[in-house]
């Protein structure tokens, strides 16, 4: 073989591997409860993930290269969540991770992308401390796309004391960290209003009776409940106050809209309130063609996608960081946090149109203001009247 022809296939091979590098998909982590209590989050975000995935790749992909999503089930456990971060990061190599529904999942696994440099696009989990979980480090790789439980508490509060102008309420919380930092944030919010909670109630994950709680918190004379829990066991707090039957306003934070309250709850959940970013009215153009898809592709019981709120922000999630990776050029970690933090591009998201959604000192998309109060009625979320 000539000196020529030998520079010649030697180029070839050097053009044909370049090429294989840029073909090579882009993959990206999706760890969220898919079995157990919070599995309808999970699966709805999942596959809200899956719909602007395949949106995506169908138009090209990012950089020319699909997008190749990588599952994992984190069971709602912090230690099978910390396993899955590592497994994602060290040996399926994901260049980014979205979901975590639950906010102890997200505060014990977050930290090995943080040390990694991966971004993490928090598109479910709501605990205040999430995004400010690394404010002492000088980057910080955690973004969330979902309102925060300060936001949410502030509305919650807002219902009862402000529009309501009650005096008297209790709160319910689970022991779980979700349930625990949200009613921490509910205290402070009523606090705000000069109020003292009149009982402060715990319950455990898959609790079936509620009646001692709800007894404290009559006995004190409540007008309403504020709760901060999971769907199974608020359920049982709308069934319980049936069975004593006492009958206040429920108004608690945005999981109050899960298919597994309202259904468990039936005729008891009716009327219950709770703070949204998404609710299932096909009242845009966007929103409309967001409902087709997902009805038409997972064929959800009565047409009532389980958990609407998290398909949305799941799916809007992907988008944001697709713009973050096609304006870095890359799926480097640092680049694409930067991009992040100077999205130039605006994203027509389900939830809303992002317009420069974070900033280094900010990475919270959604903002006080945006979410609307929702309302169970005849088995689905509705707007508030």
């Amino acid at each position: 073989m000539t000196y020529k022809m030998k520079t010649l296939v030697a180029a070839a091979l050097v053009s044909w591997s370049v090429a294989g590098i840029a073909a090579d998909p882009i993959k990206i982590g999706v760890s969220g409860p898919f079995t157990g209590g919070s599995s309808p989050m999970g699966v709805s975000m999942r596959d809200g993930v899956k719909l602007a995935v395949a949106e995506i790749n169908k138009s090209g992909g990012v950089l020319g290269r699909q997008i190749q999503l990588v599952e994992r089930d984190d069971e709602a456990k912090n230690e099978r969540g910390v396993q899955v971060a590592q497994e994602l990061i060290n040996k399926e190599k994901v260049v980014a991770t979205v979901g975590f529904i639950n906010t102890g999942v997200s505060l014990a696994s977050q930290r090995f992308y943080q040390e990694a440099k991966i971004p993490v696009m928090n598109n479910v989990a709501t605990g205040t401390l999430v995004t400010h979980q690394f404010d002492d480090q000088p980057e910080n790789y955690i973004f969330r796309n979902a309102a925060h439980d300060t936001i949410q508490s502030a509305m919650i509060v807002d219902e009862a004391i402000g529009k309501r102008k009650l005096t008297k309420v209790a709160i319910l919380a689970d022991s779980t960290n979700y349930g625990q930092l949200g009613r921490e944030d509910l205290e402070k919010a009523l606090t705000k209003k000069g109020v003292k909670p009149v009982a402060v109630e715990k319950f455990n994950i898959k609790d079936v009776d509620m009646t001692a709680q709800l007894l404290k918190a009559k006995a004190a004379g409540a007008q309403a409940i504020l709760t901060y829990g999971i769907g199974p066991e608020l359920a049982q707090i709308a069934n319980g106050m049936e069975k004593l039957s006492w009958k206040v306003p429920m108004i608690g934070s945005w999981t109050l809209s899960m298919g597994n309250f309202i259904d468990n709850a039936g005729k008891n959940g009716e009327g219950a309130l709770m703070p949204q970013t998404f609710i299932q009215e096909a009242n845009t153009p966007k929103r409309k063609a967001f409902i087709d898809a997902y009805v038409a592709t997972y064929k959800p019981a009565n047409g009532r996608i389980p958990s609407p709120v998290s398909a949305a922000q799941g799916y809007d999630s992907v988008y944001l960081l697709a713009a973050a990776i096609k304006q870095a050029g890359s799926t480097e970690g640092p680049k694409v946090r930067a991009a992040l933090e100077s999205l130039q591009a605006k994203v027509d998201g389900v939830v809303t149109s992002y317009d420069k959604p974070f900033t280094k000192a900010d990475h919270e998309a959604v903002k006080m203001g945006m979410p609307v109060m929702g309302m169970v009625k005849g088995g689905h979320v509705v707007h508030a009247q």
